[in-house]
């Protein structure tokens, strides 16, 4: 499912228009965003946890040569499907 056909499906579930529908999740995903930069935890009940983590650094080998190369620490966006996503799955 990409973007356009999940817009569809919200605005059929809401029984809203398709515009509505995208400002919505454009918001939400924005929100999101936001919230995961300042590196604040986004919990959606049931649904899962969005949140940040750092990388440390650490050595790497480029797979065309073999040659030790040095990966740089960072931050990442991390997912944890909550317990009713996790049976919904199943």
């Amino acid at each position: 499912m990409n973007k356009g056909e999940l817009v569809e499906s919200m605005a059929d579930a809401a029984s809203i228009s398709k515009a509505a529908a995208e400002r919505a999740l454009t918001g939400l995903l924005d929100s999101i965003s936001k919230a995961l930069s300042k590196g604040d935890k986004v919990t959606l009940v049931g649904f899962g946890t969005f949140s940040v983590s750092k990388r440390s650094a650490r050595q790497g080998r480029n797979p065309q040569t073999g040659a030790a190369i040095k990966i740089a620490a960072r931050k990442v966006a991390r997912f944890k499907p909550g317990s009713k996503l996790a049976e919904a799955v199943k």
